[in-house]
């Protein structure tokens, strides 16, 4: 399945769509980035005169290419008809360790624990352009073509 076309699967449009590009992805993992633009209305109030990427959102990104995208992935790759897709979050684990600021490029990194009944659950990873870690941890989500 094209990078390209992997994205266009995905329910999300501008302003809440933050995967720019799909790097790479297989069937043990997937690879996306996102630069979180200085126009985004939550930097307006996230914090007063020092606007920082707030971590829901930084999970999000993490949701949207580390399981969502890679959930369309797999699920194209087992045959599955993909014109709509319904998703449910399950649940999330994280740990920050750097800030995301205005204008800054992340990469997200993503290996699957497993992928059964439609459940998905992967290691995820952010690192910023230097190559340092933002954050890590768990999600989880069951990811399954829409029934008509």
């Amino acid at each position: 399945m094209a990078f390209e076309k992997i994205i266009a699967q995905l329910p999300y449009e501008h302003p809440f769509l933050f995967v720019d590009e799909i790097i790479d992805v297989n069937e043990k993992g997937i690879q996306g980035s996102c630069t979180y633009s200085n126009d985004h209305e939550f930097y307006k109030g996230h914090f007063k005169n020092n606007p920082v990427t707030p971590g829901v959102i930084l999970t999000e990104t993490m949701a949207q290419i580390g399981l969502v995208s890679f959930g369309i992935y797999l699920l194209s790759a087992s045959g599955d008809a993909l014109d709509e897709i319904q998703i449910a979050l399950t649940s999330s684990e994280m740990d920050f360790f750097q800030p995301v600021f205005p204008d800054e490029k992340v990469v997200v990194k993503s290996e699957k624990e497993y992928f059964r009944f439609n459940k998905l659950k992967c290691k995820v990873e952010m690192f910023n352009l230097n190559g340092e870690l933002v954050c890590r941890g768990k999600i989880a989500g069951m990811i399954a073509p829409k029934s008509t």
